[in-house]
């Protein structure tokens, strides 16, 4: 799509419909200057952020974003390197490991917010799926006090639990490198989670729209990268910045919502769980009927218990 190298006006709503069923108009399209990264600014109120995963977009949030942005101010980025987002290079040319290519690209997001758009500092609500959800909370980590309260969907913010395995297939990707070329070149992850990431099939044009930013083998490089990223064991580094001193404590004073879809054959059960055991406060939700994208499967119900929480959390 032309719109990820920013020299092309975005298509027309008519154009727009065809290809990305559902994803709001260009009017609601942003860009951070600093960085180039894509954002969807909806609604008005309190803010209320949308952290999608690997190898979704923004695009993922498109049925929530519309339900849910009379009622706040609905921002859904995406992440460097998906999407329509570049992928983020620092000032000196040099490409931050992954963790902190997506940290540093929300501390630009949010500064752009605060500084040039007029969003409060602080009383955000974060809403996170799978990447999004170590990413948002480490992220929330680092600013004390920006984030007020947590909506979690299908997703982790604590190491796997024990005896908890990714399926054979994630690990192939992440432990062995000809598979990871061969599912980059092939862009088999995206199309494979297309499919059986719901329960309820998406309609064709809807799954081309997930796939048409990885049209392009350039342009798939952070979805194959991500699935390498996942953390093999607690002691790896990617989990020390979702658990410094305090992390517990910190997430068990959030008010906190989970959504979850429970045929999810990568975030099991065994994860909700885990929530339940480290968050006592968590309101959950479970929806028998959804799978890993439980806002596709789901989006009615799962945006009118999100409002409800919204309206409801102090």
């Amino acid at each position: 799509m032309t719109a990820r190298a920013g020299h092309a006006p975005a298509p027309d709503c008519a154009a727009l419909e065809r290809l990305m069923p559902g994803y709001p108009a260009p009017r609601h399209w942003r860009r951070v200057p600093a960085t180039g990264q894509h954002y969807l600014d909806l609604g008005s109120g309190r803010p209320v952020l949308f952290l999608h995963g690997n190898p979704s977009w923004s695009y993922v949030w498109r049925k929530l974003l519309h339900q849910l942005a009379p009622h706040a101010r609905c921002l859904a980025p995406d992440l460097p390197g998906f999407g329509l987002s570049r992928h983020l290079r620092r000032a000196d040319g040099v490409v931050p490991d992954p963790y902190e290519a997506q940290l540093e690209g929300l501390d630009s997001l949010h500064r752009h917010l605060v500084r040039n758009e007029g969003l409060p500092e602080r009383g955000w609500t974060f809403v996170l799926h799978d990447w999004g959800g170590p990413l948002g909370t480490a992220w929330a980590l680092r600013n004390p006090g920006v984030v007020a309260r947590l909506v979690v969907c299908n997703t982790v913010a604590f190491p796997f639990p024990e005896g908890f395995r990714l399926p054979f297939y994630l690990r192939w990707i992440r432990d062995h490198r000809p598979v990871a070329a061969f599912v980059h070149a092939t862009n088999a992850f995206a199309r494979v989670a297309v499919r059986a990431g719901v329960h309820h099939p998406m309609l064709p044009a809807e799954r081309r729209a997930y796939l048409r930013p990885y049209a392009r083998r350039a342009e798939r490089r952070a979805v194959t990268d991500a699935v390498r990223a996942i953390p093999r064991g607690p002691a790896e580094p990617a989990w020390h910045l979702i658990e410094p001193p305090g992390a517990g404590a910190a997430l068990a004073d959030l008010p906190l919502l989970v959504g979850w879809g429970m045929r999810d054959p990568v975030f099991t059960p065994d994860l909700l769980q885990e929530w339940a055991r480290r968050c006592p406060q968590a309101v959950i939700h479970r929806f028998p009927g959804a799978g890993h994208f439980v806002m596709e499967d789901a989006a009615a119900e799962l945006g009118d218990r999100i409002r409800d929480f919204l309206q409801g959390a102090p």
